[in-house]
């Protein structure tokens, strides 16, 4: 069942939030077949909520959590001002296409208060493109590096 828009309510997660917010965090690494992946723990969370940079939002409807987006405030060398590094946006399966997610980023935007938010898509992710370009985010190809040196 989906959830009432005007129903949905979108709060900043605390540290008391870091079961619900692994929980979201598995789900979406289930939706996208990496499950395994999610190695955090509900310690390892509540240690990064307590963290002024850091930050989640969690929307839920009827005290039932059924999305979240999270970011990291970072400052850019380059030009020397502050923005957000949004990590993830998540609405759950049966809630998406209901405006939870545009919720979310609308409410990560009041947060940033004009500043920049930058974030990566999967080149296959379609889906999420096209949504991106609807609420007005300009998509820059860029390849992504990684490196764990032993």
């Amino acid at each position: 069942m989906r959830a009432d828009i005007t129903a949905v309510t979108i709060r900043r997660a605390g540290v008391d939030d870091a079961g619900i917010v692994r929980g979201l965090i598995v789900a979406l690494a289930v939706h996208q077949n990496q499950g395994e992946a999610v190695t955090v723990s509900v310690t390892d969370l509540e240690r990064m909520l307590a963290r002024p940079e850091i930050a989640y939002l969690i929307a839920e409807h009827r005290g039932q959590a059924i999305g979240y987006v999270s970011w990291l405030e970072r400052t850019s060398f380059w030009s020397g001002e502050e923005y957000f590094a949004l990590d993830d946006l998540f609405v759950a399966d049966a809630e998406r296409g209901h405006g939870i997610g545009e919720r979310l980023m609308h409410a990560v935007a009041d947060v940033a208060k004009g500043k920049v938010i930058r974030w990566e898509v999967a080149e296959a992710n379609v889906a999420a493109q096209r949504f991106y370009e609807r609420i007005g985010a300009r998509l820059v190809a860029k390849q992504i590096c990684r490196w764990q040196p032993r």
